[in-house]
């Protein structure tokens, strides 16, 4: 039995209230701290939602949020830019299919959810450093105030300040030479209301599915050698980058047709894809960290925030079970760096299919069908994946 009974939280974005949900369920009272002095409804792209982050969600008590804002996606189709089929993939049997939808509509619905189940949040408490003592940290924040609890946990994103506090060598993200962007077009495309849509255009990747209300929402992935900030790339008027998007994919259907249908408001401008390389030390003393602040695969992956429910699971898991911190942070780590790295591995080995030639997708259309139901089913690819599950009411052994 555990002898923590306090916990604060760093990060108000999705890892964090989810975090503070599984810490409450284990019998610890879990605080959330977020650094903008407002909440971060509205902002990001698209993405979705995987059967076993469905799971994890269900242990929190938040699936039912979740599902009211996701629409259901039980097939990947995908086509190159000349709107030839590929292949398609349906949804691995006898498990719900995953949920698709605006990064802002989790945010809420896991936010509602965590507000609902007794969670404080607190807004403009932006972390500077943190003091330990024997039995317990001190939190510090910029506006000079401070918190104090057993432990710390760190869900403050793939840029976290947590992080280098555990370990100043930690490493940085990385980034992958591909700019992401996303946008909601006025324009309903023939196109099945369960499916999402994968495009290997002839000079970028493109991903759609049309939403109820017969608009589309829109992924676009393009080659992009230098690293570039969303800060840096918000700098460049939407106008001028959907004029950019619009010559870049020309050739491709439907993209040119769902980017004319897009206004510069309803574009997303994400900058460089980043990823997390692997994280030595993903916990010191009483601080210890969860979801992109120590494992943030490539978007690629379609796991980064159902791995994140997972982690906060399992940490709750172990802090409910293990009687000394140390030995839960260790059990923990042992429970999740496997299985996170496996997905960061696959997720690498399709973002380097996103910037195929045209000779290369070709030959890409010519052996997918055959591949899928060989070396490259879903099954034997996303099965080990999407079949996890979190047992929650199963003790954690050291």
């Amino acid at each position: 039995m555990t002898t923590v009974r306090t916990a604060l939280v760093i990060g108000g974005g999705i890892a964090g209230p989810v975090t503070a949900m599984a810490l409450r369920r284990a019998g610890i009272e879990a605080t959330v701290f977020e650094a903008y002095a407002s909440s971060a409804d509205g902002i990001g792209g698209t993405l979705t939602i995987a059967p076993n982050g469905l799971d994890a969600l269900r242990i929190v008590g938040a699936e039912t949020a979740v599902r009211a804002v996701g629409q259901p996606m039980a097939h990947t189709v995908m086509r190159d830019g000349a709107g030839r089929r590929m292949t398609e993939l349906p949804g691995l049997p006898d498990l719900p299919p995953g949920q698709a939808m605006w990064r802002s509509e989790l945010y809420a619905a896991v936010h509602s959810q965590a507000v609902a189940s007794g969670v404080p949040i607190e807004y403009g408490r932006r972390l500077v450093g943190v003091d330990e003592t024997p039995d317990g940290v001190i939190a510090r924040f910029a506006d000079g105030g401070s918190a104090s609890a057993d432990i710390l946990v760190g869900a403050d994103g793939i840029r976290s300040v947590v992080r280098p506090l555990i370990d100043p060598a930690a490493p940085a993200p990385r980034h992958v030479p591909l700019l992401n962007f996303g946008g909601l077009a006025d324009l309903t495309v023939p196109a099945r209301a369960d499916a999402s849509y994968f495009v290997f255009g002839r000079r970028a990747f493109f991903g759609y599915w049309v939403q109820p209300d017969g608009r589309t929402a829109w992924f676009g992935n393009v080659p992009h050698e230098r690293p570039m900030t969303s800060a840096q790339a918000r700098q460049v008027p939407a106008a001028e980058w959907l004029r950019r998007l619009r010559e870049i994919y020309a050739d491709d259907v439907p993209a040119r047709d769902l980017l004319a249908h897009t206004e510069a408001e309803g574009l997303v401008t994400l900058g460089s894809v980043e990823i997390m390389p692997s994280v030595p030390h993903w916990y010191r003393g009483r601080m210890v960290l969860v979801g992109d602040s120590v494992h943030a695969p490539s978007p690629s992956s379609g796991q980064g925030a159902s791995l994140a429910a997972e982690s906060a699971v399992e940490l709750a898991r172990c802090l409910r079970d293990l009687p000394d911190v140390p030995a839960a942070f260790a059990a923990y780590v042992r429970l999740r760096r496997a299985r996170v790295e496996r997905v960061a591995a696959r997720a690498a080995r399709t973002n380097n299919s996103k910037s195929f030639g045209p000779v290369a997708i070709s030959l890409m259309r010519l052996m997918m069908p055959m591949a899928t139901k060989t070396f490259l089913s879903p099954e034997r690819t996303l099965g080990p994946e999407q079949r996890h599950r979190v047992d929650w009411d199963a003790p954690v052994a050291v």
